[in-house]
């Protein structure tokens, strides 16, 4: 047999509903259709048409997708392929039945619900495992790219049914010499998840996004972000000035022994904060299995069950989206 040194095929995918839509375009849960019958679902998420056409613009999405082709961990959504079609380009990705951290956070406020403390520690444990990752990442040389994801928030983290946490979105991340960044003169990220240094148009490393963790943590654990101000502007000044609050008084009685972990998540200067997503995991998977026993994806797939008793987790009202066209590399990839 001769040896293949090229093996080419088109793959259709059917779109089925869109799940997230945001300003620069569309996500969608499809069917990726094979020989005799197979199918697989993935998430597809399609850039629009106007955007497709900006150079700048298909740099970065075109940068995200060869950021994250070798980010393989199951704590990161995977990304399978880039596409271009309908004269729009798009990005195959690992579909996540589940819910965002954003609406799983909602549905405790609607129930009137206080997540359990072991539960947020947990999520955050396999977001740092995620950003660890991320952060020690080289590409095939062994050269390490330096990736600083730089928008860790709610939206981006995804808790699948059977218990996974999976961060995702890495569309303004930034990697050396891999993606357009104007670090200094734009603001990346959601100001109410911002490090202080992103706020303040530093250069950023992989420290900016462990401040983040602890926002994130600190709204797990107290039912709010302590730092969103009435503006976009409110908000990194209260990043970057607010005195903290007295985390112990807030938090859930167990949920006390997290406060030093919280509190060096939060330091400003960043020599104070946790140098590595890896000594974040550290401290936490320390303080969750103490006792030989702690939380597991199981744990979690059970709350998450009982917490969306009446099955309508994980179907978005996004139907008066349209779902135009069935995707097909032939037409002008």
């Amino acid at each position: 047999m001769r040896p293949v040194s090229k093996f080419a095929d088109k793959v259709p995918y059917q779109l089925l509903r869109p799940i997230a839509q945001g300003g620069m375009g569309c996500v969608y849960e499809a069917l990726q259709e094979g020989s005799d019958g197979f199918r697989k679902r993935v998430a597809i998420k399609i850039i629009r048409q106007e955007y497709s056409q900006l150079p700048l613009f298909r740099k970065n999405f075109i940068g995200e997708a060869q950021l994250v082709a070798d980010l393989i961990h199951a704590n990161i959504v995977q990304t399978y392929h880039l596409g271009h079609a309908h004269n729009q380009y798009y990005m195959v990705m690992e579909y996540v039945r589940g819910v965002n951290l954003e609406q799983f956070m909602l549905q405790h406020r609607a129930l009137d619900k206080v997540l359990p403390w072991d539960l947020a520690a947990f999520v955050i444990s396999r977001l740092s495992r995620a950003l660890a990752c991320a952060h020690d990442h080289c590409d095939a040389n062994g050269k390490h790219l330096g990736i600083v994801h730089r928008d860790v928030s709610p939206k981006n983290i995804m808790l699948g049914e059977s218990g996974d946490v999976k961060l995702t979105d890495f569309g303004i991340a930034k990697a050396f010499n891999l993606m357009y960044s104007k670090e200094g003169e734009i603001i990346a990220g959601r100001s109410d998840y911002l490090s202080p240094e992103q706020a303040h148009l530093e250069v950023t490393d992989p420290r900016a996004d462990l401040f983040s963790c602890g926002v994130v943590l600190a709204e797990m654990l107290t039912g709010y972000n302590p730092f969103v101000g009435a503006t976009p502007e409110e908000s990194r000044d209260n990043i970057c000035s607010m005195p903290l609050s007295d985390f112990e008084e807030l938090l859930p009685k167990d949920g006390a022994k997290l406060k030093p972990i919280l509190y060096k998540c939060l330091e400003r200067e960043r020599e104070k904060r946790y140098q590595s997503a890896k000594d974040l995991m550290v401290d936490l998977e320390k303080l969750l299995y103490a006792k030989g026993y702690g939380p597991t994806n199981e744990k979690l797939a059970l709350y998450l069950k009982e917490l969306y008793a009446d099955g309508q987790a994980y179907v978005d009202d996004m139907s008066e989206l349209p779902v135009s066209m069935a995707l097909n590399p032939d037409k002008d990839e």
